[in-house]
């Protein structure tokens, strides 16, 4: 159904999550980079930190998990649709916020360059695995998938745009060609889904940002 072909083959990579919840991915070359979302992250463990200690470690800790849980299962719900593979034995929950973005999903997306594909960058000193590029509505994105339990404006996302527009920098680093559309597919419980179009350039400032903290403040 969906039409898979990347331009060249990007090898792939291992992670490793420390202790402390770092990931570290080890590149071909032999370079140990942080993960995106550890970068990323790091200027936000503050808020984090308060609603955990807000709600209480426990109720933080099962509320992260059934987050957790059905985030990774919309992914790989996403991911196995692409690739039209069965659907059966899936959650509930997941297998709902998925059919909220399958028609988005058909109606934009088209000539699938990568999916799962793990990307570096020996310039931002970090690596990761994009969720999808593709071309959405004609443009070449990256595509990310995520999951709420309420509505989000672009104020209460901009973190993810970093990331996305990590991924973008990597991909052209990797194989030369510049991808300057991101694009956030949120499935939100009980309501419709959410579509955020950004171009690329005007997040490079907040991922610089976001990586100067995480340097600033790592150890």
């Amino acid at each position: 159904m969906f039409n898979f072909c990347p331009p060249v083959s990007i090898p792939d990579m291992k992670s490793q999550t420390f202790d402390d919840g770092k990931r570290y991915y080890v590149t071909p070359e032999g370079n140990k980079y942080p993960s995106v979302t550890t970068v990323i992250g790091a200027s936000k463990a503050h808020i984090i930190q308060q609603w955990r200690n807000r709600v209480g470690h426990e109720e933080a800790n099962r509320i992260s998990r059934v987050a957790s849980g059905r985030g990774t299962n919309f992914h790989t719900l996403c991911e196995k649709y692409l690739r039209s593979e069965s659907l059966s034995g899936s959650m509930p929950d997941a297998l709902e916020m998925f059919k909220s973005v399958k028609p988005l999903m058909d109606k934009n997306i088209t000539d699938v360059w990568y999916q799962e594909q793990a990307l570096y960058s020996d310039k931002l000193n970090m690596a990761g695995r994009v969720d999808l590029i593709a071309h959405w509505d004609g443009v070449l994105s990256i595509i990310d998938y995520k999951t709420s339990k309420k509505l989000k404006s672009k104020k209460d996302i901009e973190d993810y745009f970093w990331q996305e527009t990590a991924y973008a920098l990597m991909l052209e680093e990797r194989i030369g060609t510049p991808v300057d559309q991101i694009v956030t597919l949120m499935a939100v419980q009980d309501e419709q889904p959410l579509v955020f179009i950004e171009k690329t350039v005007d997040h490079i400032e907040g991922l610089v940002k976001a990586i100067k903290f995480y340097e600033n403040n790592r150890f």
